[in-house]
């Protein structure tokens, strides 16, 4: 066996883009540029695929992919992540042979099949039959390979009583399924996914998950491009980050998915300490730092699992303010809100909080988070007055589990929380 399934070495993608053509202002102006479209025309259409080498830094040339390495190995399952126009799908389509690097090489070793468009190759005039063995024929698979799944193909699909109609009049989500339900039964050493699980309703969409999860158990390098974090960290234990054309991470793919969520607005070194100029505020409030500590006062951005932690949130009063309290939530890499906690959950009818600097706590519990990265998001405001600054992410926090000897289970548990919970047995046999 290689000891590599794919291997890209110093990959670039270039492309030029086009800019508005300038109006004519007079009759001269546009009877010149009217003989004169043609040959502009073809060196315009010239000048998108030839480079001069002293006008790479032009201002119409991007590079959709810059100088990017890394190594898959066979049987792992890649999540690759990113912005719009990071150049997730230009990766895919390199790595497809749909278009050629500017720089770089790409070793790919075992067969190689792509889902980048689901229903590419479908032909409207054809029957949902005819479209199976076209479709299949353009993705690899061989008549005998279609022949033999063809039954398993048209009853993941759920269209088996059309199958024998002209696909023009299948509704969008009929030829969805069945596009993916083709690409789904494909048997390569390597699948390239592009965003297919954003497609069909929500039970397929769990179905097509599951698919991929059977297609990833049975030791295939899989190499998926989605937006669905969950769908993500579901299927991959290994996640690529991609900006602005350029490698920003490789790595654990909860982490990887946290860097992407967070961006560089978050702080992963366990304390926020805000300038003059950059404190959170309004008119009557304003943020002075926050901080993650350990009980004997040490600042940390990550702690174990049995260890309680403090989050220290100084603030400053300008003017009196009514019924001040403040919101804390813990959200989870994919967005979820694990708990929300308030200073004060009661309003106090009257209640004034003088202006002054003032030092709020919140102390969380060991045994209540599982071993996941999760962001601090803090708020302030007066119940059934304003809201003082809205609630932001300031910090990111790992709960690891380090511990040797008798666990639960090994790696994450299922869930954001893992409470020690209390537990007893009694023999009622008698």
């Amino acid at each position: 066996m290689p000891s590599h399934a794919i291997k890209v070495e110093n990959l670039s993608k270039r492309y030029r883009i086009g800019f508005e053509q300038q109006r004519k202002d007079s009759l001269a102006e546009v009877i010149f540029d009217w003989f004169s479209k043609p040959i502009k025309n073809y060196r315009r259409l010239r000048n998108l695929t030839q480079f001069d080498q002293q006008l790479e830094d032009s201002q119409d040339i991007i590079w959709a992919l810059k100088d990017i390495n890394f190594t898959i190995h066979p049987g792992e399952v890649i999540g690759v992540i990113g912005n719009n126009g990071a150049g997730k799908s230009t990766l895919l389509k390199v790595l497809s042979r749909i278009t050629y690097p500017t720089n770089g090489k790409v070793e790919l070793n075992g067969r190689v099949s792509s889902l980048l468009e689901v229903g590419t190759g479908f032909h409207p005039e054809l029957t949902g039959r005819e479209n199976v063995y076209l479709n299949g024929t353009i993705l690899g698979m061989t008549k005998k390979e279609i022949d033999r799944k063809f039954d398993e193909i048209v009853g993941f699909s759920g269209v088996s009583k059309f199958i024998d109609t002209p696909v023009k009049f299948y509704s969008s989500g009929m030829r969805v399924r069945l596009a993916f339900s083709v690409a789904a039964h494909l048997e390569p050493e390597i699948l390239l996914i592009d965003e297919v699980l954003s497609v069909g309703d929500a039970a397929f969409q769990r179905k097509s998950l599951g698919k991929m999860e059977e297609v990833s158990k049975r030791g295939r390098t899989v190499l998926f491009v989605s937006h669905n974090m969950g769908a993500i960290r579901s299927l991959c234990t290994r996640g690529i980050l991609l900006k602005d054309g350029q490698l920003a991470m490789d790595g654990d793919v909860d982490q990887v998915i946290n860097a992407y969520l967070t961006g560089n607005e978050v702080s992963a070194e366990g304390k926020v300490i805000f300038s003059e100029q950059d404190i959170p505020d309004d008119n009557e409030f304003g943020i002075l730092s926050v901080e993650l500590l350990t009980l004997t006062g040490e600042v940390k951005s990550a702690f174990q699992i049995d260890e309680g932690f403090e989050i220290h949130i100084k603030y400053k009063i300008i003017e009196p303010v009514k019924n001040q309290r403040i919101n804390l939530r813990f959200i989870t890499s994919l967005g979820e809100t694990v708990f929300a906690t308030y200073e004060d959950a009661q309003i106090r009818e009257g209640f004034i909080r003088e202006p002054g600097t003032y030092k709020a706590i919140c102390q969380i519990p060991p045994n209540l988070l599982n071993n996941l990265t999760y962001r601090i998001r803090i708020g302030f405001d007066s119940p059934g007055y304003k809201v003082l600054i809205p609630g932001k992410e300031y910090l990111g926090v790992d709960i690891v589990d380090t511990s040797e000897g008798y666990r639960y289970a090994d790696g994450a548990f299922d869930g954001p929380i893992r409470p020690k919970a209390e537990w007893s047995v009694e023999d009622i046999s008698s």
